[in-house]
């Protein structure tokens, strides 16, 4: 079904350096429960008590979205905050692309966006991320959604549900929690959502003072040092973040440290230092680059074992 067939177009926005695909693809919150099409370019998703479908047409280096829905400024609200669409990707470009790496990363996945999530949403997605990888995160999140969700829109061909609220979620049993395959995550998903329902205001933390952001996230049971920052990048949309997993950390200890094993604080310094206010896109370029570079070098050796197990 064409994403046209649910209704009007409510906006368009011309854009430059703007990517669905890669966006969509590169592991943030909307990843793991939003609907794609690669056919249409298309993306669909249930945010708050709205439906929102978004179609985009992209031509080189620019592209034109459409937002559909009713004829209301919300949809469009929802969309340019969510796709950050005043980021102004040229510049961000010229000041992260210091050295062939990210310049590589960049004509790889040109036009992908970080996204502002809402914050329990973008904190609930990376608490269940944890030694997890895409399919499997997006399998558990889609089914917390399906079972939690309160119905946003229904018709006679589809049923799109918003994302689980913390209070919905905080009464979760861990059996209820289990079945929907978030194994020992059970117990971290329901205190995050009581304390995120009854000790914290997630809506009133601010996003600018990176380090008091980040300790105060800490203090949801689930959240580490790598959660936090994804939280705060992705959730607040503060760029000084710079998420290091096991993956990320061994990408910069071998393309910035002469293969040196060195600490999360150290390479979030010199990200710091490097990268300044876009460290954060620097960051989502490298750990969606190697992410795709690892899982392309999975399918050869699949390949390859395939091949030599028929000869």
């Amino acid at each position: 079904m064409a994403i046209a067939e649910y209704g009007n177009v409510s906006s368009e926005f011309k854009l430059e350096a703007f990517s669905m695909r890669h966006t969509f693809e590169s592991a943030q919150p909307l990843t793991f429960y939003a609907d794609y099409n690669p056919k249409f370019n298309s993306l669909s998703y249930g945010a708050g008590k709205l439906f929102m479908r978004l179609e985009s047409k992209e031509y080189g280096s620019e592209a034109v979205l459409r937002v559909y829905g009713k004829k209301s400024r919300v949809y469009s609200s929802e969309a340019h905050k969510r796709l950050r669409l005043d980021d102004d990707m040229k510049k961000i470009y010229k000041k992260i692309a210091k050295d062939s790496h990210v310049s590589e990363a960049i004509a790889r996945y040109y036009g992908m966006r970080l996204t502002l999530n809402d914050p329990w949403e973008t904190t609930l997605c990376f608490i269940i991320s944890q030694f997890n990888n895409v399919k499997r995160i997006r399998l558990i999140v889609s089914n917390i959604v399906e079972r939690f969700g309160s119905v946003v829109y229904s018709d006679n061909k589809l049923t799109v549900k918003s994302f689980p609220t913390s209070e919905e979620l905080k009464n979760a049993t861990d059996s209820e929690l289990r079945a929907l395959g978030t194994g020992f995550r059970s117990k971290y998903i329901t205190s995050a959502a009581a304390f995120c329902t009854d000790s914290i205001d997630l809506y009133k933390l601010s996003p600018n003072n990176y380090d008091k952001l980040k300790s105060k996230l800490m203090e949801i049971d689930g959240v580490g040092e790598k959660v936090a920052d994804c939280i705060a990048l992705m959730g607040y949309g503060n760029l000084e973040a710079f998420p290091t997993d096991v993956w990320i950390k061994r990408t910069m200890e071998k393309l910035y440290f002469d293969g040196k094993k060195v600490k999360p604080r150290d390479i979030h310094e010199f990200a710091k230092d490097y990268w300044g206010p876009y460290a954060g896109y620097a960051q989502q370029y490298l750990f969606h680059n190697a992410r795709t570079y690892r899982e392309d070098k999975q399918k050869v050796e699949k390949g390859k074992k395939a091949v030599r197990q028929q000869a």
